[in-house]
């Protein structure tokens, strides 16, 4: 890793937002899935979360990789899980809905801990999910269609959010939010991903880096990385 890259890096996950996130329920176009992420990482959202439909492992296969090394996903069975887990980290649970009850995106205050409910292309947001929502939410619209497609109406929700946490100093590069180490575990993988492949294996802790981002490990670590591993009988 050059220490160009170890600085890039270190300044993306200064700005990551954990306490921001969107729940993709049933989206299954690949293509959907993967502008959602690009745009999560772009705003610099840590982990989206996501219940699939019964082909979800098939879109997620097709989604760009390149947006995925940087937004942790995590997949919930059903809404109620990825609801419950959400509410359990504090935050407001959002649902994009045309209802009696609903307000503007724009109205809503994004510097809280929020999720985002982001409904299939097919059926939009299920009865249950919106059930468990803190709030509906609308895009106004003044054309005669009247929804966006989900990765653009999550584009806009989102770059309001981090419009609103800009504003509120929620990005600065001195108070970053994550974890120490989650930082270190990603700026390892990301950084040296063979020898983090090798060293998960082997059931090896990463060691530190150094100022470059060089591997700052002992002799005993290197040791154990190098020794040959056993090859497995053949069946």
């Amino acid at each position: 890793m050059t220490p160009d890259r170890f600085q890039r890096i270190q300044s993306v996950l200064a700005t990551r937002q954990p306490d921001l996130t969107v729940c993709m329920e049933e989206v299954h176009k690949p293509n959907n899935v993967s502008a959602i992420i690009r745009t999560a990482d772009a705003v610099g959202v840590h982990k989206v979360h996501a219940v699939w439909p019964k082909e979800g492992m098939r879109v997620l296969s097709h989604t760009s990789a390149g947006a995925r090394n940087w937004v942790e996903l995590e997949t919930h069975d059903n809404m109620v899980n990825a609801v419950n887990t959400l509410k359990e980290q504090g935050m407001q649970v959002l649902a994009t809905n045309l209802s009696d009850t609903a307000i503007d995106f724009r109205d809503v205050d994004y510097t809280k801990p929020t999720a985002i409910i982001l409904g299939g292309e097919k059926n939009g947001i299920t009865p249950e999910a919106l059930a468990l929502a803190d709030q509906d939410i609308i895009i106004p619209m003044v054309g005669m269609v009247q929804s966006l497609n989900v990765s653009v109406a999550s584009a806009l929700i989102l770059y309001e959010a981090q419009r609103q946490r800009q504003n509120a100093g929620m990005y600065d590069l001195e108070k970053t939010q994550l974890p120490d180490e989650v930082v270190h575990r990603i700026l390892f993988e990301r950084g040296h991903p063979v020898l983090a492949k090798v060293a998960r294996r082997k059931g090896l802790a990463y060691p530190p880096l150094d100022e470059h981002g060089q591997i700052a490990a002992d002799d005993q670590w290197w040791s154990i990385m190098q020794a040959t591993e056993p090859k497995k009988k053949a069946k």
